[in-house]
């Protein structure tokens, strides 16, 4: 972030600069450009027959001097200007390394791992709805995925596409179609639909609150018990239809704010449908390679310049801890509390019969004459009986 304010520094400087010149140019352009005009007028009066006098002489000398002396000045202005920007291009050169090979991994781009690369940023193309460019890719790469795994991003992008262009259609069939899961998830999205699908027969005017009223009776009611604030609310408007919901305390109903909200409820809740997180895991990774590398290549340096680079001999754990931020956090994190190390794949932690949890290694140091002692509690137990616990 730093580097990038830095950098942006320098482009604003730029472009105020660029601002100032452009006006200082077009107004000197303009005034000169109005001179010589005056001058030309006055020459054409004089005509074709006769001598220009001395003073007619002086004055355009002093044009022409006027002229060359604002072609000097923007010429330098020029110049400067071209120096700011320069400047632009070392403050990128200082600021941003581009040389990532001091922490790059590159194995995990061989073999077998190439194909779980492909396979994701495939999975992005196809999540975005680029279908053709997914195509494309699946072409060049030789990636080999069943048409029943490209089938839901289809579907998933037609019906996204249909909200976009506020088209309720399509998301009120998937929903009703997919009714029982959804209760099953605690899903509120069929109500939403269904609640924006009555807000637009209440926009088309009086006329239409009598239609209004039946849709509410016939699709309201299976939701009574989940949102009556919010069902009751929906029919109190009823009441400012005629003088205009916009001038009402329910003016919040008209907000378009709506249409871009019940897209993302309906991305989250589809994607868990299917099996798949919110976000792209191509974008997953990306966000936090980017929040991650700043901070790499700074511990990096300052390991240089101390002498201890050698230190960070393994790519497969990093240096110190980096926050990337709660929407990264998925699940909680294991810390042993008798060797404060947090777990992993080969430590992980392990469940005694009274209850404490320990890390693998812990328990494996705490065994004695194949009998362990709870180190929090006068339990004692089989090393065997210990569960290993998943967070």
């Amino acid at each position: 972030m730093e580097a990038c304010t830095a950098v942006a520094r320098e482009i604003e400087k730029v472009l105020t600069k660029f601002t100032s010149y452009s006006d200082h140019a077009s107004n000197t352009i303009t005034s000169l450009h109005s001179n010589i005009e005056n001058l030309q007028t006055e020459i054409d009066q004089v005509g074709a027959d006769k001598n220009i006098t001395d003073p007619q002489a002086s004055i355009l000398n002093e044009a022409m001097g006027r002229v060359k002396e604002a072609v000097t000045r923007l010429s330098s202005d020029h110049r400067d200007l071209h120096s700011s920007v320069s400047k632009v291009g070392k403050a990128i050169d200082k600021n941003f390394t581009a040389d990532f090979g001091c922490i790059s991994n590159d194995s995990v781009f061989s073999g077998d791992k190439q194909q779980l690369v492909n396979e994701v940023i495939c999975q992005h193309f196809f999540r975005e709805g680029l279908l053709d460019i997914a195509e494309e890719f699946i072409s060049e790469t030789g990636l080999e995925l069943q048409e029943e795994s490209r089938e839901p991003f289809f579907e998933l992008n037609r019906i996204l596409a249909a909200l976009k262009a506020r088209d309720l259609g399509p998301a009120l069939q998937w929903a009703e179609e997919n009714r029982e899961k959804l209760r099953a998830q605690n899903s509120s999205l069929e109500f939403k639909l269904h609640r924006l699908a009555y807000i637009n027969l209440i926009k088309e005017g009086p006329l239409s609150v009598g239609q209004a009223i039946e849709y509410a009776r016939v699709h309201f009611t299976p939701f009574v018990y989940q949102h009556e604030k919010v069902i009751q609310s929906l029919m109190g408007c009823l009441l400012y239809v005629k003088g205009g919901l916009e001038n009402s305390p329910y003016s919040d109903l008209l907000s378009p704010h709506q249409w871009s909200e019940i897209c993302d409820v309906f991305t989250r809740d589809a994607c868990s449908l299917l099996g798949l997180s919110v976000d792209s895991s191509l974008a997953v990774c990306v966000n936090a390679g980017c929040t991650a590398l700043p901070v790499l290549l700074n511990i990096k340096q300052v390991m240089q310049q101390r002498a201890v680079h050698n230190m960070w001999n393994t790519k497969e754990e990093l240096p110190i801890e980096i926050d990337l931020g709660p929407s990264s956090r998925y699940h909680s994190i294991f810390a042993c509390p008798i060797l404060r190390q947090q777990s992993t794949e080969t430590n992980p932690p392990m469940r005694l019969i009274c209850g404490h949890v320990i890390s693998r290694d812990a328990l494996n140091k705490l065994t004695t004459s194949a009998k362990l002692k709870c180190p929090y509690c006068p339990v004692e137990q089989n090393p065997a009986d210990a569960v290993q616990i998943f967070f």
